[in-house]
């Protein structure tokens, strides 16, 4: 056996033994090695603490797994859009600014069957609640915009994700048939060409969503002036506060004449009041902090719930949620879009002008709706930037080769800029460029010039508003004959157009979900 070379300094041997031998040596005049010292007892509180530690992990572990699993299995998922453009990309979920459509279905399937029969609903069903929640980009803020179902929209070509059907642009619909075709993406479309945003995700529940979601959080308080009973809905309430869960919530909600004069709009007003109510109910309750009822929330909610592809997903969902925890209850704006009776049929609604081009340039702008003067939020997105509302550069020409014959279209002149000088400065604008059926007229004043449009005039009113430097996104349909340039005081002159200053019609905000308001019972329907 060749013994190892000793390179130490001191010239001392190398160990008597090599360890393996002293360990293992049966002589007892070595003695003991040091590691088979007799061995340290571990105390046995120590045993059950690392046990039970042990056993805890293992259970939290096994319980968000199943919770996850269990919320993921939850969620249907249908596509954003319905084969429409989008110039803006992904947004940044925890955050960026964020727009998110929120619809409620109609739905007569599966556990919402006892409501009517699938007769009642047909193709993706009707979206009879539609809510566009804006959540800002600090998150200081939101706004919640409802749109009427008898509100008459033009809705784009759509084609359905799981048949790749095209449908075909249709003008003078109910916004609530925008989804029966080619699904809920179609909705979004229409919303985003209705208000010039892009909206970034959606959330579409049933009528089951607000029964379960109501006796998850033990119930919402909301007040009406008088008693109630409407046959339709089967909502009974008497008058004052009541709290309200499972059909009776489901009721309120859904109610098309308890409120008001008995129309949608008074509808939408309960239904605001109903959220309100639901947020401040979450909040003081300190449900955002309190897992186990936060799990119960999302378990009745997902259950429910059909979302986009981008949503689709548990983290992405508590990360949505956990933006709304700090924002203030009063800065939680309620609006109603502005309309008034359709011309075309005075049992359907239609916007009501320049009150909506305002409330909806006040929204790309990205402006505070209960304090108009306050500064946009930073890193707000792309569709409330600058560079997004700027106006267009002016053009020198009209694009070439129109499809169309200019001479032959009606274009007039809406003077709403208190300035009879710019409404003339448009008109030789228009006419130099080849518009010679056009005319002016004195209309009431407003802030922000507006671009709009009948059936089949979308390509001349676009051509127009690069003529007079009008951006894009001022450019907007409505029941109008052919074309209407509608003057603002933001406008210069005929071929150069301002930055316009904010501008929203008075009240335009509701409520906020700090206001506790008792709902005015439709007299109709009031009983004793």
């Amino acid at each position: 056996m060749v013994r190892p070379r000793d390179n130490r300094a001191d010239g001392t041997g190398p160990p008597a033994r090599p360890g393996a031998a002293a360990r293992h040596t049966d002589d007892t005049a070595v003695g003991p090695a040091r590691h088979l010292a007799a061995a340290r007892r571990i105390p046995g509180w120590l045993k059950a603490t690392t046990i039970v530690l042990s056993v805890l992990l293992v259970g939290v572990i096994a319980f968000g797994a199943y919770w996850v699993i269990r919320l993921q299995g939850n969620i249907t998922t249908q596509a954003l859009g319905a084969g429409n453009s989008r110039t803006e990309g992904a947004p940044d979920d925890a955050s960026g600014r964020m727009q998110i459509l929120i619809l409620g279905t109609d739905t007569r399937e599966g556990k919402n069957s006892k409501y009517g029969t699938k007769d009642d609903s047909s193709g993706y069903g009707h979206s009879d609640v539609m809510m566009l929640m804006d959540i800002s980009a600090d998150n200081k803020r939101v706004g919640v915009i409802s749109f009427p179902r008898d509100l008459l929209v033009d809705a784009p070509a759509c084609k359905d994700p799981k048949t790749n059907k095209q449908y075909p642009a249709q003008s003078g619909v109910m916004i609530n048939a925008a989804m029966t075709e080619a699904g809920i993406g179609c909705a979004v479309d229409t919303v985003n060409k209705l208000t010039g945003l892009e909206i970034d995700h959606f959330m579409m529940a049933d009528f089951n969503a607000v029964k379960e979601l109501s006796n998850a959080v033990g119930g919402v308080d909301v007040c009406i002036s008088d008693a109630v009973y409407d046959p339709d809905s089967g909502l009974r309430l008497p008058k004052g506060t009541s709290q309200v869960k499972g059909e009776q919530a489901l009721a309120f909600v859904r109610t098309r004449h308890a409120f008001g004069d008995g129309s949608d709009l008074g509808r939408i007003k309960a239904q605001q009041g109903f959220l309100s109510a639901l947020v401040r109910k979450i909040k003081d309750d300190g449900t955002l902090s309190n897992p186990a009822r936060m799990l119960s929330i999302a378990d009745a909610i997902t259950k429910n719930l059909t979302i986009d592809d981008g949503l689709a997903s548990v983290p992405t969902l508590l990360t949505v949620g956990n933006r709304l925890k700090t924002i203030d209850v009063g800065k939680v704006a309620f609006v109603a879009a502005p309309t008034e009776p359709a011309e075309s049929d005075p049992n359907r609604l239609q916007l009501a002008e320049p009150a909506a081009s305002e409330l909806f340039a006040a929204m790309r702008k990205d402006i505070d709706l209960t304090d108009p003067t306050a500064k946009p939020s930073p890193s707000a997105s792309p569709s409330a930037s600058p560079s997004a509302t700027a106006s267009a550069a002016p053009s020198a020409a009209t694009p070439s080769a129109p499809a169309y014959n200019k001479a032959l279209q009606p274009v007039t002149v809406a003077n709403g800029s208190a300035d009879a000088a710019r409404a003339n400065d448009v008109v030789t604008a228009l006419k130099a460029a080849g518009f010679s059926q056009t005319g002016q007229f004195a209309a009431q004043a407003v802030a922000t010039t507006a671009v709009y449009y009948g059936p089949d005039f979308a390509d001349v009113a676009k051509d127009v508003a690069a003529l007079l430097g009008i951006p894009a996104k001022q450019v907007l349909p409505a029941d109008v004959a052919g074309v209407q340039v509608y003057l603002g005081s933001d406008y210069k002159s005929g071929t150069k157009q301002a930055d316009a200053p904010v501008s929203l019609p008075p009240d335009i905000v509701n409520q906020t979900a700090g206001d506790a308001k008792c709902q005015q019972a439709n007299p109709a329907l009031v009983v004793p």
